[in-house]
């Protein structure tokens, strides 16, 4: 089996999140592709605008009726800063002869040598790296990731939480039950 670790705050799951995952899912042959919401990312200062709960939510909604996706809230669960070292070693545990396959963005993967064990992770999983057309992904630790090219979709959580908040249409940025949770649930506003 070959699964792919999705991580991210998620903050909120936009359509960008969906198509790349599925992007990568179909390029590297994966059974499926696990979202993880990170309880706290290390390297970020501030806090993520949502409540973990609210955040585990969307993603729920997000991926509803994909048989491609999975959620897992290992990280949420643990609570604390969220250390992928931790995540694949408890995945490794779980899924037991499984391939991990750790999905990063080009812009995670240039602060790699500043994650918690790098080394360590590359030899628990995979490392393939999600780019946008003409992106490339720098060796760390002598490792070339592989490199995804995704489709490029303009949206950010950043941008939704924006638009929430300015009271603008966040139609066609998240999926239909996404807005109406952050409508209903009152976030970003």
């Amino acid at each position: 089996m070959r699964i792919g670790v999705f991580g991210g705050t998620f903050d909120p799951p936009h359509t960008g999140h969906v198509i790349v995952a599925g992007d990568a899912c179909e390029a590297l042959g994966l059974d499926t592709v696990t979202w993880i919401p990170v309880a706290q990312q290390p390297l970020k200062e501030a806090p993520p605008f949502a409540p973990a709960a609210d955040r585990k939510r969307m993603v729920e909604l997000a991926i509803r009726g994909d048989l491609r996706f999975s959620l897992d809230t290992v990280e949420l669960d643990r609570g604390g800063l969220s250390f992928t070292v931790d995540t694949l070693l408890a995945l490794s545990e779980r899924y037991r002869g499984a391939e991990l396959v750790l999905l990063t963005g080009t812009d995670s993967w240039a602060s790699f040598d500043r994650w918690r064990e790098p080394e360590r992770i590359l030899k628990l999983a995979r490392v393939a790296v999600i780019a946008r057309a003409g992106e490339q992904a720098p060796m760390h630790f002598g490792h070339a990731p592989e490199v995804i090219t995704a489709r490029r979709v303009d949206v950010s959580s950043t941008e939704i939480r924006e638009r929430v908040r300015r009271g603008l249409p966040i139609t066609g940025f998240v999926s239909d039950a996404v807005g109406e949770y952050i409508r209903s649930a009152r976030l970003y506003v």
